[in-house]
Formats: C-alpha cells, structure tokens, sequence
C-alpha cells in the first residue's frame, strides 16, 4: 500500500465503496418489487418481499412475512416494507442510510477523490435526504427508485472518467466488487430458502432474479427463452462474460487486489490473496449444483464474508509493531 494512502484512508474509500453498492443494488431491488405492485400475482410479491429480507439478513418492521391476505393488504403492507428499506432511520441497511453513510467516508477522503465524484455524490445524498415514503409512494415509486440506481451509476462512471488509478482506485474496486460478491451470494441463498417454504418456484422468480443482475438478454442469447433454474444460477454464478457475475466479480478483483502496492503484514496479505484465488477457483470450473442446493450457495456466501475479514486485516486493521504494550 503506497505510503500516501494510509490505512484509514484505504478503508475510508473502500467502505465508500460498498455502502454505494449497496445503495444501487437495494434500489434496483425496490424498483423491481415496486414495478411488480402492478401486475403480478399476491404470491409473487409475497416471494419477493421475502427474499429481499432474507438476503439483507433483517426482519420486516413488525417480525414475521406472513402470506398477504389480500390485494389492499398486499399495497399497505408493501408501502411499509419499501419505507422501512428507503427511509427508516433505524434501519442501518436503508438506501438513506447507506448514502448517507457512503457520502460521510467520501467527505473524509476528500483529499483522495476527484471533486466531480464528491459533487455527484453530494447532489446525490441531498436529493434524498428530505424525502418521505409518503411523498414517493404518491408519485411513482419506481421510478424513484430507478432514478436512485441511475444515480450510482452516474457516480460509478464519474469515478471512472476522473480518478487516478492508484491504490485509492483499487480499494474503491475492490469495495464494490467485495459487495458486489457478498450480495449475489446472499440473493441466491436467500432465493433458494424462499423457495423451499414457498415450494416449486415460477419462471417469474427466476426472471426476476435476471432481471436485477441485468442479465435477462444474456441469458435469452446464451440458452433461449425458456428458464432452466440451473441455467440461471450457472449464468450468475460462474460466467466470467457476465459483468455482474460472482466469478467475472471475483476476477475483476484479482486484477486489482494484486495491483495493489505491498500492504504492511505480509502474511495477512498472503492469506487475502489466498482466499480471493481460492474462492475465484472454486467457480472457475463452471457451476453444476442442482439450484435446490443451499448448502453450496451457503459457503460461497460465507467464503465471501471471509474475504472481506481477510482484507481488512490486511489493509486495515493490522497490527502495529511499535505500538506500546498494553
């Protein structure tokens, strides 16, 4: 790690990184919930709702999803949820929440990113700060959410077209990548217990899976119309031409773990580089579990959860050789 770049500093950008992250991908969850109000059947809002919750690893406000009754109960029950992951202030998981929090590493490290980024993201935060619920749900809900995800976008492009490229950059990659991975493996254990309860699962849970990883037109050109759960989950999961793909985001951050400047304990660094290859390897051979089998999407999520432990200890929580004993 380059002496200009301490370890605050690295986790300052890389904590930047994946709240905003989170933020984009939670809002393209939201709008694709939110856009299914109109047309889809109680069942399938129900599924989502739950797979939602289940891949952030929080409850609904008042406990247990229980099935929705009806189609008022369906709309008032929803208006609450989205509330509670947009703009509920104890949530830590929320949109609000996760700008703001990505918005306060930002203004600490402002000496490390390009004044256009800080300007996005700023503009970003301040746009919705004082919104309500209320006031979203009256006008058109996703497409807010939409907007939302097109916001981080923008921010993610700015990124690109003005930040130098050194180690500030790749922490900021490897951010996002790191949450990129921890997600998708949630999203699919989560699918995959939600299913289970739910029992056989509808093509609209799988296109709807598709859909937030962007990843229906690849699927359409790589296996045709019809949706095969296994197709689905060898597509997301280990399918290195797909952008959004746990194995095309672990290999992205390879790239920029190992252009990285040597960290200060080398073998915590060692260790990080063996877990990130480990992990990367494990799907590089394609995927071929039935897509019933939680037990694998449960230890990649794990393994992805070991990673990030691994990275900070390397970068950002090491210890200090000539720090007074206690």
């Amino acid at each position: 790690m380059s002496q200009d770049l301490l370890a605050r500093s690295a986790a300052g950008l890389y904590w930047m990184s994946r709240y905003l992250s989170r933020v984009e991908n939670l809002s393209r969850l939201l709008y694709l919930q939110t856009e299914a109000l109109s047309d889809r059947p109680v069942r399938d809002i129900h599924f989502g709702w739950t797979r939602i919750y289940r891949a952030l690893g929080r409850e609904p406000p008042w406990g247990v999803l229980d099935q929705f009754e009806d189609d008022d109960y369906l709309l008032a029950d929803s208006f609450t949820l989205a509330g509670d992951l947009t703009f509920e202030e104890t949530n830590p998981s929320s949109i609000r929440a996760c700008l703001g929090l990505g918005r306060d590493n930002a203004r600490q490290m402002r000496q490390h990113i390009s004044a256009a980024m800080w300007t996005q993201l700023n503009l970003a935060y301040l746009g919705i700060r004082d919104l309500t619920i209320e006031a979203v749900w009256r006008l058109n809900p996703e497409g807010f959410f939409a907007e939302t995800e097109a916001t981080i976008h923008k921010f993610w492009g700015v990124t690109a077209a003005t930040m130098y490229r050194g180690d500030g950059w790749r922490f900021i990659q490897l951010g996002n990548l790191v949450e990129r991975v921890q997600m998708i493996s949630g999203l699919l254990v989560a699918q995959s217990s939600a299913l289970e309860e739910s029992g056989e699962g509808t093509d609209a849970d799988w296109i709807s899976l598709l859909r937030q990883f962007h990843a229906r037109a690849a699927y359409n050109q790589r296996f045709g119309l019809q949706i095969d759960p296994g197709k689905v989950l060898s597509l997301l999961i280990a399918d290195p031409q797909l952008p959004g793909s746990l194995l095309g985001s672990l290999l992205y951050a390879q790239t920029h773990f190992h252009n990285l400047e040597a960290g200060p304990d080398a073998n915590a660094v060692g260790a990080a580089r063996e877990s990130l290859g480990f992990l990367t390897q494990s799907l590089a051979g394609g995927w071929t579990a039935p897509s019933h089998d939680r037990a694998q999407l449960l230890a990649i999520n794990e393994a992805g959860r070991e990673l990030h432990e691994r990275i900070n200890s390397a970068f950002f929580d090491y210890p200090i050789e000539d720090a007074p004993r206690a």
